[in-house]
């Protein structure tokens, strides 16, 4: 091989190698490269993601207190080795369909601090792989339906300390394996099947939300829950069918919240609920019997809640909710009264219950079913003899 062949051969090589590594090691200048697998580009002043001046090796890339409000859809594409994503503190305010596809590797990505103010839908889609969304301490009022679809794998969203005052119908539809799925406080409305497409959720947890009603299929196609935790919060009125649809739930939590009124609540074999915590809260209204079924749950637990102590209290031991794991003299001790006035906070076993008479409408009641009753067995007899009569008559003309 000649000299200049060669010298030619090794020119090649060495203009291949710094090519490469200039593509490999290539860092836009707001960045600091620390390695070609982390960089960072933190208070850059970047106003757009320069995602082709970044090494195609980062793993781990911090883009925080910047300047892009808009993350376009497939924004990191060609960065296939990426784990982990910063986008904290940017003046983010919307972020396009697919904006993270193409990222088969992201485990962790943090949106936080921003004016974020819409989840739009299929923001996250397609993110197989992902471990955790982390949006809290942002403006979001809106989680739009399928925001999360394709998103399989994640384990933990945090969306707390944002001012979202309602849960839309399908808003976490995708979401099939979560471990704990956290929302903010404040939450005025829940959509009829909000919940709808979440499958193996280790803990729902909804506190300090300000309701109206819990309204029928909250829960629908809510399934395989290891805890459902309803707590610190005005929940208004338990409407019918408000835990229709859900199933196979751990332990159903009821905690600490205000309840103006129970319309119903029917809990059946079918619900698959192993236990049920109703604790510590403050029912303003006596549910009716019939209103409340409770069937099929290994364990009812039922203490340190406030109820009506007044004539409805007969009703009330009437119900499932008195005849749990605590129940007859167990059950008044360990709840207490919240009316009337003079009884407020004393135990319910404190009361001397032969003295409280019926409420007025109960006995009215109870005196028309009985009458109803009579009534029925009067046109019972009386159908018996004539039919009896009939037949005699009948029998004779025959002969």
């Amino acid at each position: 091989m000649s000299c200049s062949l060669w010298l030619l051969i090794c020119c090649y090589c060495c203009i291949s190698i710094i090519c490469n590594w200039k593509l490999v090691f290539a860092c836009p200048a707001e960045c600091i490269c620390l390695s070609q697998t982390q960089v960072l580009c933190n208070t850059g002043g970047l106003r757009e993601i320069p995602a082709r001046l970044l090494p195609v090796t980062v793993e781990n890339l911090a883009l925080t207190k910047n300047h892009f409000p808009v993350i376009k859809s497939d924004a990191f594409g060609g960065l296939r080795a990426l784990k982990k994503l910063s986008l904290d503190g940017n003046n983010i305010t919307t972020i396009k369909p697919f904006a993270f596809r193409g990222l088969p590797r992201l485990r962790e990505l943090s949106i936080q601090h921003t004016p974020l103010a819409t989840v739009a839908q299929f923001a996250f889609a397609g993110l197989q792989n992902i471990t955790t969304i982390l949006l809290s301490h942002n403006k979001i009022l809106r989680v739009e339906g399928f925001a999360f679809a394709g998103t399989s794998n994640v384990r933990l969203i945090l969306l707390s300390n944002n001012p979202m005052l309602k849960i839309e119908t399908s808003a976490f539809s995708g979401l099939s394996n979560v471990e704990h799925l956290i929302l903010p406080s404040g939450v005025r409305t829940v959509e009829p099947d909000a919940f709808t497409g979440l499958d193996t959720v280790g803990l729902l947890k909804l506190a300090y939300m300000d309701l109206v009603s819990l309204a029928p299929f909250t829960f629908r196609g809510l399934t395989s829950v290891q805890m459902l935790s309803l707590q610190e919060s005005d929940l208004g009125v338990i409407c019918s069918n408000a835990f229709d649809g859900l199933s196979h739930v751990g332990m159903l939590s009821i905690l600490n919240n205000k309840i103006d009124a129970i319309q119903e609540l029917n809990i059946t074999a079918g619900h698959f609920i192993r236990q049920i915590k109703f604790q510590g809260n403050h029912l303003l209204e006596t549910p009716e019997p019939e209103t409340i079924i409770i069937d099929g749950v290994e364990n009812l637990i039922v203490v340190n809640n406030h109820f009506p102590c007044g004539c409805h209290i007969h009703t009330l031991l009437e119900t499932p909710l008195a005849n749990g794991t605590y129940s007859g003299i167990d059950f008044l001790a360990k709840n207490f009264c919240i009316s009337p006035l003079e009884v407020n906070g004393r135990p319910m076993s404190d009361l001397d219950l032969y003295a409280i008479g019926r409420c007025q409408e109960q006995v009215t009641r109870e005196n028309l079913e009985a009458s109803s009753g009579r009534t029925i067995n009067f046109y019972t007899v009386l159908c018996s003899i004539l039919i009896t009569f009939y037949l005699s008559v009948t029998t004779l003309l025959s002969s």
